[in-house]
């Protein structure tokens, strides 16, 4: 291990000492710039588009680029971006991580950049975690932008069509990773070339890139349509599983957070729905929705996982602790906490189109990103995405003091030693920042504060609206602020004036979280630039993390240490060290959960990129169809003559389906007839049918005359037949991948059976798709005026 973190550190002083004589290049235009006008300095821009159109790389002119986007925030601005911060400007255009502590001014550092490779013309998209920071960042740093003639674009959730084309095409882009998912997908599903909004994905820089691409790489992107399905099933199943006992009727594995009935459970259950057999292959929709019902009303947490709001419920991030807008749970599990909360269950969908977050970005041409905590995840950044994290110094030293944990027998001792704490610091008037893992934790610590009369502001998945404001006076005299993990990520906590002499801002955390990243955000919001800061965690054994992963060994300790007491409390390096091995243990689950979920989306990702192509292709074609049209019928042709021609006899070859065939996919009954093609070998019977296709094509387009009407009805066609399977096979890839899990049983390698399965679907629909084009084209009636 030691070795490991030794190549480490050298490999970055390294990258950083290479990276810093770039930074003195820059730095040597400093006074020669100074001295220009707001004229002369803005007039750099053009020059440098000149430059680059003239052959010239990004990297000839990153030097005096970074130089004038230096001098322009200090005019613009009023901010001079310090050295380390033009060795991150730099990391970021060479497409990798800059790992740069809180308060470093990551915001500035990436003006350098964005500037550089805007300047190709191609477009830059910047990419926050909420549409705050997007409208925040537009807004401060596209003063400077703009100053140094170049468009900038913010792309937001409401914003009509035109309005995003328009945000797109601007020289540097602001949206949320979200946002930029969905429309890509969207792009994909127009009918018109001209209703699209993106352009070709060019160079993103991802802010809290942990955040967006390892955090929230779990979870899919998915456009549903609605799927007809009956609700009262699962309003039958949440009552009967209400009625059953904890280890009587159902069992809970809370590593794996699965459950399972008992065989006590199964004849209750049996009884109930009056079945024989709970696992007759009849019954396996009822299972279905027991399994979700199981879930809904034992694992998923009310205030943890969800919460119930007007009615809805609404899912919370376990990594930011907010509300995610929009977003259900899969497969049924949506409905079935809605039945248990009692509020209206929403219509189960259909997954029109999806992609992952890793499949998404790894579409740019280049792709860079910064944040305060990434260098835990530097393997998973490196093999899926093949970008390096780099340590940039920060430009003061460190001087805040990180406490051991402390550990509390019972979740009590562990909350009243914090508010001690909280009561402590407060009447010395030091700022405090106490995260919370989940919502129902911030609010218990609010109570108990209101009962001490000590006024404090709460941050969780219910406010986050006025996050922003609550996070800049976090710093100042007396403040008490409490934050679930989303803790003001991007905003920056200032101390008020009088702070630094009662020892800066003071982080507790009330919950070591699963991931080591998430607690480093939380310490990293104290200590900034040079400040003093003092950080601690409290666990309990009573904690989900030590539930989970060795709280038995622990609480042995400490029963040896001490004897079975209340109050008694553990501070030691060695607790540290036991639970960063078991958030060690969770982030290579993690990571394994994000691996699997993307080797499964590649199999959908070499097959979207084959549709989305051809789809692009027939939008965009000016001219003609017929040269996309013909080998799709030529196909068709060849398939079913095939099919009907396999015996080596002719006597037994079925001639009259193929007659058949003919009338009902190609031609009228008067054009064909058996004896037409008795006597005739196969490949004579294809050509003699190919003919035919020719002629019926030729006369479709002598009917409508007007070529811009025929490449008008052959758009139609295609596109309604190609959207109506593709959108079909999505779903089902859905839910085979689903179901695909219970082959290991078999033991076979259920990716492998993914990928094998998937490609005989995808072959299926190709051939479907080719035969109903056949069909529609042949024997549809052209109109005039015809529209997609």
């Amino acid at each position: 291990m030691a070795n490991v973190l030794k190549r480490w550190v050298e490999s970055d002083a390294r990258e950083v000492k290479r990276m810093g004589k770039i930074a003195d290049q820059v730095i040597g235009y400093e006074d020669e710039y100074a001295k220009l006008s707001d004229e002369q300095l803005q007039a750099k821009t053009p020059k440098f588009k000149e430059r680059l159109a003239n052959g010239e790389t990004l990297n000839d002119i990153l030097p005096e680029a970074f130089a004038v986007v230096r001098e322009g925030a200090k005019r613009v601005l009023g901010l001079f971006p310090f050295r380390v911060q033009i060795i991150g400007g730099i990391t970021l255009h060479e497409g990798n991580i800059a790992e740069m502590k809180t308060g470093e001014g990551k915001t500035l550092t990436a003006t350098m950049p964005v500037y550089l490779n805007a300047l190709a013309g191609k477009g830059v998209h910047v990419v926050t975690v909420n549409e705050y920071l997007s409208g925040r960042d537009a807004t401060e740093m596209g003063q400077l932008y703009n100053w140094l003639g170049l468009s900038v674009g913010l792309n937001l959730n409401e914003k009509s069509t035109d309005e995003k084309r328009e945000a797109y095409n601007a020289d540097i882009t602001y949206s949320t990773n979200s946002e930029l998912g969905f429309d890509y997908l969207r792009d994909n599903m127009v009918v018109y070339k001209d209703q699209m909004v993106q352009r070709p994905l060019n160079f993103a820089i991802v802010d809290e890139v942990d955040s967006i691409l390892i955090d929230e790489a779990r979870t899919p992107l998915i456009i549903s349509g609605q799927a007809e399905k009956s609700t009262a099933l699962y309003i039958r199943t949440d009552r009967f599983v209400k009625t059953l006992k904890d280890k009587e009727d159902y069992k809970i594995d809370w590593p794996t957070k699965s459950i399972s009935l008992t065989e006590q459970g199964i004849r209750k259950a049996e009884k109930n729905f009056g079945l024989d057999n709970l696992y007759d292959t009849d019954n396996m929709v009822l299972n279905h929705h027991l399994d979700q019902a199981l879930r809904a009303n034992y694992i998923m947490l009310r205030d943890i996982d969800y919460v119930v709001q007007d009615g809805k419920v609404l899912i919370v991030d376990q990594f930011t602790g907010r509300v995610m807008e929009g977003r259900r749970y899969s497969d049924g599990l949506h409905q079935a906490i809605e039945a248990k909360e009692g509020v209206k269950i929403e219509d189960e969908t259909k997954t029109m189109a999806n992609i992952t977050y890793q499949n998404y970005f790894r579409m740019y041409n280049k792709l860079a990103g910064m944040t305060g905590t990434a260098k835990t995840e530097e393997e998973e950044f490196r093999e899926i995405y093949n970008m390096e994290v780099i340590s940039i110094p920060t430009n003061k030293p460190v001087i805040r003091v990180d406490n051991p944990d402390v550990l509390y027998p019972t979740l009590d001792s562990k909350f009243n030693a914090v508010v001690k704490e909280i009561q402590e610091r407060h009447a010395k008037g030091q700022p405090m920042l106490v995260g919370t893992v989940a919502v129902e934790n911030s609010e218990r610590l609010s109570r108990m504060l209101d009962k001490l009369n000590i006024p404090h502001a709460v941050l969780n998945a219910k406010n986050h609206a006025k996050e922003a404001e609550i996070i800049m006076n976090a710093g100042q005299r007396g403040a008490v602020t409490i934050a679930t993990n989303m803790a003001g990520r991007g905003t920056d906590i200032k101390l008020g004036p009088g702070v630094k002499e009662l020892g800066g801002l003071t982080v507790l955390g009330t919950e070591r979280h699963e991931s080591r990243r998430i607690d480093n955000q939380l310490r990293g919001r104290s200590g900034r630039q040079g400040d003093p800061g003092e950080t601690r965690f409290y666990m309990s054994l009573e904690d989900d993390l030590m539930k989970r992963f060795g709280g038995d060994r622990i609480k042995a300790f400490m029963d040896r240490l001490s004897g079975p007491d209340e109050d008694k409390v553990i501070e030691s390096r060695l607790i540290t060290r036991q639970v960063e091995s078991a958030q060690k243990r969770v982030e290579g689950n993690n990571y394994d959960t994000r691996k699997n979920t993307l080797q499964y989306d590649d199999v959908m990702r070499e097959q979207r990129e084959v549709m989305y192509k051809q789809r692009l292709d027939v939008i965009s074609e000016q001219k003609d169809l017929k040269p996309v049209l013909m080998p799709m019928i030529k196909r068709t042709i060849t398939n079913q003559v095939d099919i009907h021609t396999q015996s080596s006899k002719q006597e037994d070859w079925d001639l009259q389906a193929i007659v058949d065939f003919a009338h009902t996919a190609m031609v009228n009954e008067d054009k064909i007839s058996l004896k037409d093609i008795q006597g005739k070998t196969a490949d004579q019977i294809k050509a003699f049918l190919y003919k035919l296709a020719e002629e019926n094509f030729d006369d479709k387009a002598k009917a409508l005359q007007d070529p811009a009407q025929m490449l008008e009805f052959e758009k139609v066609v295609i596109l309604r037949v190609v959207d109506a399977h593709w959108t079909d096979h999505i779903d089902a890839m859905d839910q085979l991948r689903q179901s695909i899990g219970l082959r290991g049983y078999g033991q076979m390698n259920p990716l492998v059976e993914y990928q094998e399965e998937g490609y005989r679907m995808f072959e299926e629909m190709i051939a479907d798709i080719d035969y109903d084009v056949t069909r529609l084209f042949m024997r549809a009636e052209i109109r005039q005026n015809i529209r997609r």
